[in-house]
C-alpha cells in the first residue's frame, strides 16, 4: 500500500506565458516564470508563493504556511514531503508514467523516495549551486538532457506539456 496519496494534475499554457493548473481535487493554480529559477504562483485556495528548484531533483515551496520540499520522480511525478505524489498527466512523460505504474505494480520506474524534511540554509546553498549548473543544459530538453545528464529534463523547459519537456516543477 503506497504511502502517499496520489493527485494529478494538467497544465494549460497560456497566451501571456503562464501555466494554468488544474488539479484533480478541483484547486486550479496560476503560474508565472519569476527571476531566475523561480516560479511565481497563486491558487484558487487565496494562497501564492514561489517554486524554486534545489539541485537536479529537489523543488522548495514556500508560502505563507512555511515550507515544504518535493523530490521530482521523473515522468511527471513529484513526491512532496506532505505525503502527497503529484502527477503531471498533460505532458508525455505523464502518461508513460501512468501506463509504466500500471505495469508490474509500477516497479518498472522504481521506488518513490520521500523529499528532506528540512534542510539547512547551506545545505539549500549548495544544492542551488548544483541546479546552476544543470540549467546550462536545460535547453536540451528531455530528450537531449537524458543523453547527458541522465535527468528527464531542465527547469527552464516552459512548454505546454505536450512536446518532449518533462518539467512539471512541482
Amino acid at each position: 500500500m503506497p504511502k502517499y496519496r496520489q493527485l494529478d494534475y494538467v497544465d494549460e499554457l497560456l497566451a501571456d506565458g503562464t501555466v494554468h493548473r488544474r488539479y484533480g481535487d478541483g484547486r486550479e493554480e496560476w503560474r508565472t516564470r519569476g527571476p531566475g529559477n523561480l516560479v511565481t504562483w497563486r491558487d484558487s485556495d487565496g494562497r501564492a508563493g514561489t517554486d524554486e528548484p534545489l539541485g537536479p531533483r529537489l523543488v522548495k515551496r514556500t508560502d505563507q504556511h512555511g515550507v515544504r520540499y518535493g523530490r521530482e520522480c521523473g515522468y511527471g511525478r513529484t513526491l512532496w514531503g506532505d505525503g502527497v505524489l503529484t502527477v503531471n498527466r498533460s505532458s508525455f512523460g505523464g502518461r508513460l508514467g501512468a501506463v509504466l505504474a500500471g505495469m508490474a505494480g509500477g516497479a518498472l520506474l522504481g521506488a518513490l523516495v520521500m523529499p528532506p524534511a528540512h534542510l539547512s540554509r547551506e545545505e539549500e546553498e549548495e544544492l542551488r549551486g548544483q541546479t546552476d549548473d544543470e540549467t546550462s543544459y536545460a535547453g536540451l530538453g528531455a530528450v537531449g538532457a537524458v543523453g547527458l545528464l541522465g535527468v528527464t529534463g531542465g527547469y527552464d523547459d516552459w512548454g505546454d506539456g505536450y512536446g518532449a519537456d518533462d518539467d512539471d516543477f512541482g
